[in-house]
């Protein structure tokens, strides 16, 4: 793989951590007012969550806090998913 592409892997993971923080942190803000919108918050976090994961599981084998954020994201969508029981 060549450092450009390399580059262009990082910069789509960066992107993608930084979407699922945010919808981790208004899901959970939504969730704690009681938000009538709250299983369609966590529905779309899960699915970030998991895009996310998938994408820092590219990385994971070059760097050791892809792997880590991976599965932190994975945990995350499944709680988000048992949240909307």
């Amino acid at each position: 793989m060549s450092n450009t592409e390399m580059a262009g892997m990082m910069g789509r993971c960066m992107m993608m951590c930084r979407d699922c923080a945010l919808m981790c942190t208004m899901t959970a803000m939504m969730m704690a007012r009681g938000s009538e919108y709250s299983k369609q918050m966590c529905e779309m976090c899960a699915t970030i969550c998991d895009a996310c994961a998938m994408e820092c599981e590219k990385m994971g084998n070059k760097m050791e806090a892809c792997k880590e954020c991976a599965e932190m994201c994975k945990k995350c969508a499944q709680e988000c998913r048992n949240m909307m029981r």
